[in-house]
């Protein structure tokens, strides 16, 4: 029988180290295998307990780099039941008449590398995870939504990592039956050797479905139950390869740490899962289990987090862990991300029933070959994490030493650069210009992404994507299914969910441009008439030795928290925004370059009255077009000055207790049922949005936008804002709720049955040749 093999650094050199480990593909730096050696086990570790501590003490795992930067975020308030601590957060949305709380469980996470490499597979095992997450909790999964960014839109391996990319979010996200509501994507040269794949899940629950991605208190002696698919050697050291500069020549070598989906039996193990959460409520057992997605480090990193967020130790036995493949060596079974695998640690009277609806009831070993439950190990009373392999022992450490990892205080410094605006002559043919901008990858039309997603699979979706800035459902509606009825009260409640983030802004300042992906995101859901209910954010920057880089990430997470704790919850006006779950995703960046740092950022909005949801379309002729948000000279990162080829320094900088009151006094005005659309101005100015409004219903408009700046400062400008349409009878009450809440609202035009786009007096367009441009311009490029 093979020995666990060992590693004396203290016998070896700084280079022989770093050979050393290189040799073993373990990406431990020099330093930090001393540390282990000499620090924290105080002897020579062996080869499994470097290869976990460079999983588990990755920047993906431990966030051992960001972990201050995030205390700065609100992740409290009235609303959350859980924030930021296990698989995914969870915020009430509605209270039935007993006074029981409903939540939405929500879970933000990156695949950026793997989709990189292998775009089906990465995109496709992103969704899963995800969704995984989200399962873990308690709930059932309902909606997901995709933040993507690709290279320049005319580089051919940028258009192939898109096909790839979007495919397997469809071919993955369809077949489990989870409906994508929601989503954005940019193309930018930053972009072109890092692709960014971001997705949020979102599941709904009651207070008391709630299951922890933890063990028990006091749960020494519980089972560890491995659940899914047998182990093979995909996905091996995925956690760290994620925590790695990209490199091209690696690409072929990187592909082994990439994990394979199986959709289908994601499905099954959905189901099995949901029913088993039915069973053990029904026998009052919720409070005797834990359940945690099986994702970074595989079984490791699972059982040594279940153990150790109670503060206990686990100990696993990996002989028993059904394996796909002869030979794995005990550190691939250990840490492989083999994907459709979750973990249970349950009291020793609930093993049984687990295993056995999972491999009898559920049938797993005939679902799939060499799928099923196994009992696999035990929780430590000790806080020990041992792992052991015929009789060997490969691993023996403090729990709580391995999910520290290995933390740092990275020195940053901000650049030395000034941007200037650019000095560009003013367009000779206004119409020619917002035809480039509406034929522009980054604002036509997204039909070529979603029309791939099935996005009303279990029937509570209310607004798709493309009918508005955010998706819309309605969780509670009663349908024929079988699981229980909602309360009727809390039927109607709606819930909307926006993504957001621009490359461009963030390039030129990580702050403004972090703090606008949070307003954005929040305008967004208030576009259809949500109230802001809960953030989520996914951080995605390039690499935090590099202390340029490190500063756009200081910068960013401290846009994100000042943004997030100036707009309060409209039910709770003394509390903020909370964000209930997030990660970070360093390293997004190859030899020739990190991409524009980006933040991206879900929003979570509340409709008290799913009916009284809008979408953005002009629905009558002879209607008055609103505007709030006076417009300023903010084009710096706009889509006009990149048809410029050019980037200026003047970016929206939103006053922020402004925001708060636009966003508060549209949700009133929408719940009132005072406006008929809706559309935030954002991605190539007010000019794109009043157009976009008009394309659907093919309604014609003739505007005046107010402004003391040239014609192209005032169509182009991406300052934050509303369009509204509303009936004329309606306009005094429009203005009557706005001014409650000291808001300017300037009337610009009015709906034609003409169908023409006249602005200003400079654009008189064809609203067909408009409409044409925008709905192809993607496609075209693509």
């Amino acid at each position: 029988m093979p020995t666990p093999r060992t590693i004396d650094f203290s016998r070896l050199t700084d280079k022989e180290i770093e050979d050393k480990l290189k040799g073993l593909n373990i990406p431990l730096a020099t330093e930090e295998a001393k540390k282990i050696q000499h620090e924290i086990l105080k002897r020579p570790p062996t080869v499994a307990e470097c290869v976990l501590w460079s999983i588990e003490g990755s920047e993906h795992c431990s966030y051992k780099s960001s972990r201050p930067f995030l205390k700065q975020f609100v992740t409290e308030g009235p609303t959350v039941m859980l924030g930021p601590a296990e698989d995914a957060g969870i915020v009430e949305i509605a209270r039935d008449n007993a006074g029981k709380k409903y939540g939405i469980v929500m879970s933000h996470e990156s695949h950026n590398h793997p989709s990189q490499i292998v775009p089906y597979e990465g995109a496709a095992t992103g969704i899963g995870g995800n969704v995984r997450d989200v399962a873990c909790m308690g709930a059932k999964v309902i909606a997901c939504a995709d933040s993507l960014r690709f290279g320049q839109i005319q580089n051919p391996k940028s258009t192939w990592i898109h096909a790839g990319v979007v495919s397997g979010i469809a071919g993955y996200g369809n077949p489990i039956g989870v409906a994508n509501i929601g989503g954005d994507a940019y193309y930018n040269p930053s972009y072109n050797e890092n692709c960014l794949v971001n997705v949020v899940t979102l599941g709904v629950l009651s207070e008391d479905d709630i299951i922890h991605s933890k063990a028990p208190e006091n749960s020494d002696g519980f089972d560890i139950i491995l659940v899914g698919k047998p182990t093979d050697n995909s996905g091996f050291g995925g956690a760290s390869f994620a925590s790695l500069k990209l490199k091209e020549e690696e690409s072929e070598a990187n592909k082994g740490a990439v994990q394979e989906p199986n959709a289908f039996l994601k499905r099954h193990l959905l189901k099995a899962a949901y029913t088993l959460f039915a069973i053990l409520k029904e026998k009052d057992l919720l409070s005797k289990v834990g359940f945690k997605d099986l994702g970074a480090g595989g079984i490791s990193c699972a059982a040594v987090e279940m153990a150790d967020s109670v503060g206990l130790g686990a100990e696993i036995i990996l002989d028993k862990v059904p394996t796909a493949m002869e030979n794995l060596s005990p550190e691939v079974i250990l840490c492989a991300e083999t994907q459709e695998r979750f973990m249970w640690v349950a009291h020793p009277d609930i093993t049984n029933i687990i295993v056995e609806h999972y491999n009898k009831t559920f049938d797993l070993p005939k679902v799939s070959k060499g799928a099923r439950a196994a009992l696999i190990g035990k929780i430590r009373a000790d806080g020990q994490f041992v792992v052991k392999h015929n009789n060997e022992t490969y691993v023996r450490a403090r729990a709580g030493d391995v999910t520290q990892g290995i933390q740092y205080n990275r020195p940053y410094q901000k650049p030395n650069r000034l941007l200037a605006e650019p000095l560009i002559p003013e367009p000779k043919s206004y119409n020619e210009i917002l035809l480039k901008v509406l034929s522009h990858e980054n604002v036509a039309c997204r039909v070529p992404i979603y029309e791939q997603y099935d996005k009303n699979v279990q029937g509570i979706s209310v607004i798709e994507p493309g009918e508005a800035d955010a998706g819309v459902m309605q969780p509670f509606k009663s349908l024929p299914r079988e699981d229980a009825e909602y309360p009727p009260e809390i039927q109607k409640t709606g819930i909307a969910l926006s993504v957001d983030q621009n490359p461009r802004y963030c390039k030129i300042d990580p702050y403004l441009g972090a703090v606008n992906a949070v307003i954005e995101s929040m305008r967004n859901v208030a576009s259809v008439g949500a109230a802001p209910h809960a953030l989520t954010d996914c951080l995605n920057f390039g690499n935090p030795e590099n202390e340029e880089q490190m500063w756009e990430f200081a910068e960013g997470t401290r846009g994100v928290a000042d943004a997030g704790r100036a707009i309060h919850i409209k039910e709770y006006p003394a509390s903020p925004v909370p964000i209930i779950a997030g990660n970070v995703s360093f390293y997004n960046e190859s030899e020739k370059g990190s991409i524009a740092p980006s933040p991206v950022i879900a929003c979570l909005g509340k409709l008290r009255d799913v009916d009284r949801a809008i979408t953005m379309h002009l629905k009558n002729t002879n209607s008055v077009l609103l505007m709030t948000g006076e417009r300023r000279d903010e084009l710096g990162g706009s889509v006009y000055y990149d048809i410029c080829n050019e980037l200026g320094a003047n970016l929206p900088n939103p006053d922020l207790k402004n925001v708060e009151q636009q966003i508060f006094a549209l949700t009133d005005a929408i719940d009132a049922g005072m406006i008929l659309a809706c559309h935030d101005i954002s991605d190539g100015g007010i000019a794109v949005a009043l157009c976009e409004m008009s394309f659907k219903n093919e309604i014609g408009f003739n505007a005046s936008v107010p402004a003391q700046m040239r014609p192209d400062q005032i169509l182009f400008s991406e300052t934050g804002g509303f369009i509204m349409e509303a009936a004329p009878d309606k306009i005094p009450a429009v203005r009557e709720v706005f001014s409650r809440r000291n808001v300017q609202v300037f009337e610009i035009g009015k709906t034609a049955s003409e169908k023409r786009i006249i602005i200003n007096s400079v654009v008189n367009l064809d609203l067909t040749q408009a409409k044409d441009s925008w709905t192809n311009g993607l496609r075209e490029k693509l």
